[in-house]
């Protein structure tokens, strides 16, 4: 009798969890769709893109849409976006990422802001990577230029480790980001990948995109080369 109601009650608590992480799994699914539509209008803007020759040089991209609304205004605020990089057969799975704290350069007090981060080389995939990384701190990053070309980027943009840029209220540009801390999303990529899945793993390959990451990794296909220059 007693292994009866132990087996009734694991059955109960199984039954109520499916239901949570199928709303898990929706959420995550709609913020790689978002980050699909976000990186689709930044680079139809006529003449105010990221770069082309630029994006077909970064290892890694994360885009993060829809910032809390008055993030950064006064430190500690918090958003979630996703991280996709480059393997030997094209992008990877996106990862998801949260962002929290820091500054946003001249957009503090903008109300719905979009971040779009180009990792430009392999040590700022490494640092990206660590389970706690501060902006501005642990790599060099800076506001990223904008235009069809990066004819107009400085040297010190050129050899930045990581390239940031914001939209906010219809304005889009390099921003300077500086204090905030990105992490993987551990619960996040586990409830797409799996209990086992690490970031490392996700972003170097050995996942296949789910179906709801398609529009995002077709974007990143479209506007950049499949293989780094």
């Amino acid at each position: 009798m007693k292994k009866l109601i132990m087996a009734g009650t694991l059955a109960g608590i199984i039954s109520c969890l499916t239901p949570l992480r199928a709303d898990n799994v929706a959420d995550h699914e709609k913020r790689f769709r978002e980050a699909a539509l976000v990186f689709h209008e930044i680079m139809q803007a006529p003449d105010k893109g990221v770069p082309q020759d630029l994006l077909e040089k970064a290892t890694c991209v994360a885009i993060v849409p829809d910032l809390k609304r008055a993030g950064f205004i006064v430190g500690a605020k918090y958003g979630k976006g996703v991280l996709s990089c480059r393997t030997t057969t094209g992008w990877s799975a996106p990862s998801t990422i949260r962002i929290e704290g820091g500054s946003i350069g001249f957009q503090i007090g903008a109300g719905e802001t979009d971040l779009v981060l180009l990792v430009m080389n392999d040590r700022g995939k490494a640092k990206l990577l660590e389970d706690k990384f501060t902006v501005g701190a642990d790599a060099s990053v800076m506001a990223g230029p904008v235009g069809r070309s990066a004819n107009a980027a400085t040297d010190a943009q050129l050899h930045a480790e990581i390239l940031a840029y914001s939209r906010a209220r219809g304005l889009f540009g390099g921003v300077s980001l500086e204090g905030a801390t990105l992490r993987p999303d551990t619960d996040d990529n586990h409830d797409m990948y799996g209990p086992t899945a690490r970031q490392s793993e996700i972003v170097n390959g050995k996942y296949p995109p789910p179906a709801a990451a398609q529009p995002l990794i077709s974007e990143l296909t479209k506007d950049s080369l499949v293989e780094k220059k």
